[in-house]
């Protein structure tokens, strides 16, 4: 079967900056930081006590108190953002081939919150084995992909991707990949992640992967600076509804860029550490151009991993200079987990989002939190530091990269 273009005709969002698509861009044109003290549990106890939550999220008013318990956090993120870009697709489900339909979500982590308290819950008790029937069904990473296919009735291709923090990019690639060999027509894809919660926190803090700047929570995300920390812990989803280009046409639909592919990659090196030289980065950056059939020149942006980590932010960096070489100086980079913190396994599709939208409006989001330069960080790369930057952006590029090496990368292009 002939390939067919892919593109992207409805988007959610829900983020700690906003909690809807238009909120989210607000958010990120604003330069506005979601991190703030934790108010979920008493994080008095933990060397880290802030983290990007999200804000008035009210569970019981989407799904009902009975519906809500059944579900972990994440699943019902993951349910917010796949309705508002179903409406924002303006899909009429009647009208679809819902044979031809599919679902591919991804999350790293999945039910933590779940986990957490069952097993909790089992080590206070007599020893006697009484857990919740839905603990399996809530904790497990594939769920809100059955969910989803149940809620819409899609009987297409129906899995979940589990890379760490490349999760839903790999979503997002595997549904294009389908879409352009045939496979279906239409596919929801994205991630969601609820990681904070107490073994969220403690597990990363333990690490030392999480910045402890309790002083000034919002500034505390810093990537490319020279003060950085570590990441901040971030929660929410982000959901994308991606068509091939003839299905959409033929609906009449809103297009607002092609996904022109993208690339994958293992760093083969450190279960946690990225490579220091960047090479897992450098690949997944190059596959992605390939694959996409187009140049390094090509690229005007590039929303980078950028998680504000002392080792993975030079990492990334020295892989955007050896791929795209003089070239590096004339397009934008910036880091929008300097805003919404770091998703995690739902980090792909947030910041795809941010992608498409830079390249409808023709606006890059800025790094925020930039204060000191780094001398190991290549002073030549436009961060587009604390600002906004205006500028046509027909190509964007989106990096992740996961725990165990993981690396993916998809490319979009303003449609035309």
């Amino acid at each position: 079967m002939e390939s067919r273009r892919v593109v992207v005709t409805g988007m959610g969002a829900l983020t700690a900056i906003g909690n809807s698509l238009k909120d989210y861009w607000r958010g990120l044109l604003a330069g506005r930081s979601g991190a703030a003290p934790i108010t979920r549990f008493d994080a008095s106890l933990f060397k880290t006590r802030f983290a990007c939550e999200i804000k008035d999220f009210d569970s019981d008013a989407y799904f009902g108190p009975k519906d809500a318990r059944k579900m972990d956090a994440y699943t019902q993120y993951a349910l917010v953002v796949a309705d508002e870009a179903v409406r924002d697709a303006g899909l009429v489900l009647d009208q679809l081939d819902r044979d031809c339909a599919g679902v591919i979500w991804g999350s790293g982590i999945g039910g933590l919150q779940t986990f957490q308290d069952e097993v909790a819950k089992y080590a206070r008790g007599d020893g006697r084995p009484r857990f919740n029937p839905f603990f399996v069904p809530k904790m497990i990473a594939d769920i809100a992909a059955g969910h989803l296919s149940i809620r819409y009735g899609f009987h297409g291709p129906n899995f979940a991707t589990v890379s760490a923090c490349a999760s839903s990019t790999n979503a997002i690639l595997d549904a294009y990949m389908y879409i352009r060999s045939g496979h279906a027509n239409l596919m929801i894809t994205g991630g969601s992640e609820a990681p904070v919660t107490e073994c969220g926190l403690g597990g990363f803090g333990s690490m030392k992967a999480i910045s402890t700047r309790n002083d000034s929570p919002d500034t505390a995300s810093r990537p490319f600076d020279r003060d950085r920390d570590g990441f901040v812990i971030g929660e929410g989803a982000g959901a994308l509804i991606l068509e091939a280009e003839d299905h959409a046409k033929k609906r009449g639909a809103r297009i607002y860029a092609e996904v022109l592919g993208g690339g994958m990659s293992a760093d083969a090196y450190h279960i946690t550490a990225p490579h220091p030289e960047g090479l897992g980065a450098e690949k997944v950056m190059r596959s992605a151009l390939r694959l996409a059939g187009i140049q390094p020149h090509d690229i005007d942006y590039i929303n980078a991993h950028g998680t504000s980590t002392p080792l993975g932010d030079i990492s990334e960096a020295l892989a955007i200079r050896r791929v795209f070489g003089d070239h590096a100086e004339k397009l934008n980079i910036s880091s929008t987990k300097s805003m919404t913190g770091h998703l995690l396994g739902a980090a792909g599709a947030v910041e795809a989002i941010a992608s498409v939208l830079a390249i409808v409006h023709n606006r890059v989001p800025p790094t925020i939190n930039h204060f000191t330069d780094d001398e190991q960080i290549d002073a030549g790369l436009n961060l587009t530091v604390n600002c906004v930057q205006e500028r046509i952006v027909n190509v964007a590029l989106s990096n992740t990269f996961g725990f165990g090496g993981h690396n993916a990368s998809v490319v979009f292009r303003a449609y035309h």
